[in-house]
């Protein structure tokens, strides 16, 4: 990706507007006329543009009316079209719409449609036809400042498509978790019941949080976190747990997700502490109440499965326990492709040998470390010479070494054991 897409300025309006009209005769025409887009522009409805090296190269404008939007145009520079500008676009629009609580997202488009001979000759005008093209978001209906207060909000839709590597993870979790809770129906045929808890384990940094993200991204669901340290604020953790869980109750669909969850759920007998015990129990007894309901899942996860209480595990109120581990070779190849650009020039071979046992945490740490020193190294460049985009493979083995692991052997050998002694698939 060569290009940064960000939310319409004032001082974007004339790029802009050159961009609509200098593209109006390359096949992205509109219903719109231009001075509707600007009317558009200037009232401050919802627009993104796209920008390569301060230059902007792409636009996308929309008209908000009650729960409906109207795409008005998406134009993009002629030397930019093909690759994947559009959708780029098109995705930023649409979630700054479903932040703005827009249910429906239209767009028109002309269409060439042949006109018979005798309306030609009869006097008619040939015009062009339209295209009528309607998107339905997911309706939080009535729970939306329920879902607001709750600090929940709907992810954009791409995150499962964004999860690089971790195949065998992601394949497992799609066939377990993700299809049968999008087709409940086709499911309930064969006698399955889509899954209403589970719970991933593994060393820190190796995507948990990442793949609940992408779960409820790929369902269409609300995401709401749940914070222990948060709940906790007033004193009385069992008290807002039960609260928290009674509010939910009152969406239409929704994904928890609860990470280290082994701060609310530790072995009992491990938990002196006053106080814990009633906090585990009160958890134990929510989550039952909470699989009576359809479309709505609880995604926990815990860096140490084994300090977790067993009654919070069995079967009956976690259907899977997921392991997730570090990326192995493949994976970490895909990582590396994904944020060097899979660039020609980047030895991929090399970056994964010198990385291993990193998490995709590390992985991105180093990457953004050594975009930084290819940033950097521009700045300092001379203005009348054009630098290299991006880094180049002795800047990413430079940002290797200077990484420290977040796994160690030792804490592999521990999850090894872990998968064996809890995995539940």
């Amino acid at each position: 990706m060569n290009w940064h897409i960000h939310d319409y300025r004032e001082d974007d309006l004339a790029a802009v507007v050159h961009l609509i009209d200098s593209t109006a005769g390359l096949g992205q025409e509109s219903v719109f006329p231009l001075a509707e887009c600007i009317g558009a522009l200037t009232s401050r409805q919802p627009a993104v543009v796209a920008v390569h090296r301060g230059v902007p190269i792409g636009a996308a404008l929309s008209h908000v009316a009650g729960e409906r939007a109207w795409v008005m145009r998406i134009a993009i520079a002629s030397a930019w079209r093909g690759r994947g500008l559009a959708s780029a676009l098109l995705r930023e629009l649409e979630r700054r719409l479903i932040e703005a609580r827009v249910r429906r997202i239209a767009y028109v488009l002309p269409e060439e449609e042949l006109i018979g001979e005798g309306l030609v000759n009869a006097g008619y005008t040939r015009r062009p036809a339209v295209a009528y093209f309607e998107k339905a978001e997911p309706a939080v209906g009535v729970g939306a400042d329920l879902l607001a207060e709750l600090g929940g909000r709907l992810l954009p839709g791409d995150l499962w498509d964004k999860v690089a590597g971790m195949e065998v993870e992601k394949e497992l979790i799609e066939r377990r978790v993700v299809l049968p809770l999008a087709e409940p129906e086709r499911a309930a045929r064969h006698g399955v019941r889509p899954p209403r808890a589970i719970a991933l384990f593994g060393p820190p940094g190796t995507g948990k949080t990442t793949f609940a993200r992408a779960i409820a991204s790929r369902l269409g669901w609300p995401f709401v976190e749940l914070l222990p340290s948060r709940l906790a604020g007033d004193g009385n953790l069992a008290e807002a747990l039960r609260t928290a869980f009674s509010r939910i109750a009152e969406l239409e669909r929704v994904l928890v997700f609860i990470d280290e969850v082994e701060e609310i759920a530790a072995v009992r007998a491990e938990r002196p502490e006053a106080g814990s015990h009633g906090i585990t129990n009160e958890l134990l007894k929510l989550i039952p109440g909470f699989r009576e309901r359809d479309e709505r899942l609880l995604v926990c996860a815990t860096n140490s499965i084994r300090s977790l209480d067993p009654a919070f595990l069995r079967p009956g109120r976690f259907d899977y326990l997921v392991p997730i581990g570090t990326p192995d070779a493949a994976a970490r190849s895909a990582i590396w492709a994904r944020y060097s650009g899979a660039r020609p020039d980047v030895d991929l071979d090399t970056l994964v040998a010198a990385s291993e046992l990193f998490t995709p945490a590390d992985i991105e740490h180093a990457a953004r470390t050594a975009a930084q020193t290819a940033f950097e190294r521009d700045l300092a460049a001379d203005r009348a010479v054009e630098t290299p985009a991006g880094a180049d493979t002795a800047d990413y083995l430079a940002a290797i070494g200077q990484c420290r692991p977040t796994i160690t052997p030792a804490m592999i050998d521990e999850f090894t054991a872990d998968i064996t002694s809890h995995a539940r698939l």
